[in-house]
Order: structure tokens, then sequence, then C-alpha cells
């Protein structure tokens, strides 16, 4: 979505090729209440929060949405079980960031569950920035072209595009949506590593983004 701060687009651009060495980096510009708001970037060398257990819960977390919010995953049918087991937990992960900047997930229960290493830190910082932003988000975002490649038995890559152009930041006391024109950059290209913990989750390790890239544009 047009939800998150432009912080991480710059640092995004041309690291495809270092997806599974390093996520994209960060920025010194803070996310605002009526900031422009882009996809869940997560990744580079942060400080987790101790609001968020980096050791995944015995059962599978509860996550809810706030009901002005909305994600769509396409695709989540492979025919491979493995893929699609990937597929699945890649959209509770993308689920999971909302969550907890919404404060549906208020102690980021399913960050811890659905992250690990560079990943987890960075998302948990990035939530963070929104809660002293006073910010939240809201609208729909469409996550589509998800394509799961395997590296063995518990490694995996997920490239995938989001449309988020009926996305938005809204400042939590005002309720002020900041509705923002749509442009190529709506459009954000994601490229992840997931491993799977002994709890059989598969876990977003590393996450950078393209925001704006040729193959996802419409």
């Amino acid at each position: 979505m047009n939800r998150r701060p432009r912080l991480l687009v710059t640092a995004a651009v041309g690291a495809t090729a270092a997806l599974l060495l390093a996520a994209c980096g960060g920025g010194d510009e803070k996310p605002k209440a009526n900031d422009k708001i882009a996809g869940a970037d997560t990744g580079g060398e942060t400080s987790a929060s101790p609001e968020a257990s980096a050791t995944p819960s015995a059962g599978r977390p509860k996550i809810e949405l706030p009901s002005d919010l909305t994600l769509t995953f396409e695709g989540s049918k492979t025919g491979d079980s493995v893929k699609d087991a990937v597929l699945a937990d890649n959209a509770e992960r993308m689920r999971a960031v909302d969550a907890a900047i919404a404060g549906t997930d208020a102690k980021g229960e399913a960050l811890g569950y659905y992250n690990t290493g560079k990943a987890l830190e960075a998302a948990l910082t990035w939530v963070q920035q929104f809660k002293d932003a006073g910010a939240t988000v809201t609208g729909e975002a469409r996550y589509y072209d998800r394509t799961v490649t395997l590296k063995g038995k518990t490694s995996a890559s997920l490239t995938f595009c989001a449309d988020e152009s009926k996305g938005y930041s809204k400042d939590k006391k005002t309720k002020k949506i900041n509705k923002t024109p749509v442009s190529k950059n709506s459009y954000v290209l994601y490229n992840t590593r997931l491993d799977k913990s002994s709890e059989g989750v598969w876990q977003t390790s590393q996450i950078i983004s393209v925001r704006g890239a040729a193959q996802c544009q419409p």
C-alpha cells in the first residue's frame, strides 16, 4: 500500500541481487502521520524491540486486522504443498506487520512468529516508527505474481508484487486519511528469503523491496 514511509525506497533500488545476503537499508526520514506510506519494507541493521519475542509460541497466533484494512493475496495454490505453505506463511507475515502497526496485535506476538533475524529486528523498528509518529494504516493492498523457489528442505525464496495504490496512512488522533495520487511507485517488487523453523513455520528472515519496479506495473 501507499501506507508506509518512503525511507526504504532509495536503499532498495538495485538491491535485488543481494536478496539472500542482506535486506534493504533504512534512512534518516521518519514516518509522519500524514506521510505517504509504502509496503511492508523491512531489513537492515536495526535493534529489536522488547515488545515482541523472536521465539515463536507453541500455537499459531490469531491475526486480526481492523475493518478498514484489507489485504488480498493472489495465487495461493500452486499444486505443491511445500510452496503453498511458504505462500501461506508469507501472507501471514505481511498481515502480522500491519496488525502490529494498527494495534490489533499490540504485543507483536505474530511478528515474532512469522519473522526471524534481520527481518524481525527491522519489522519491530518499523512498527515503533509508526507508533512514534502517531500513524496507522488503512485501505487496501493486493499481492500478486507470487513465485516460490525452494532452496532445499528448509529454505526458500519468494518474489511478489504489491499494488499499494489504494492504501494510505491515517492519523490515529484526527483519523485523517492521507490519500495520495497513484503513480508507478504505488507498485512494489518484493524479494524475500524464508527459513523453516523447528516448529515448521516458514519465517521471513530477509526482505528487500524495489518501489516502481517495471515488472509490477499494471
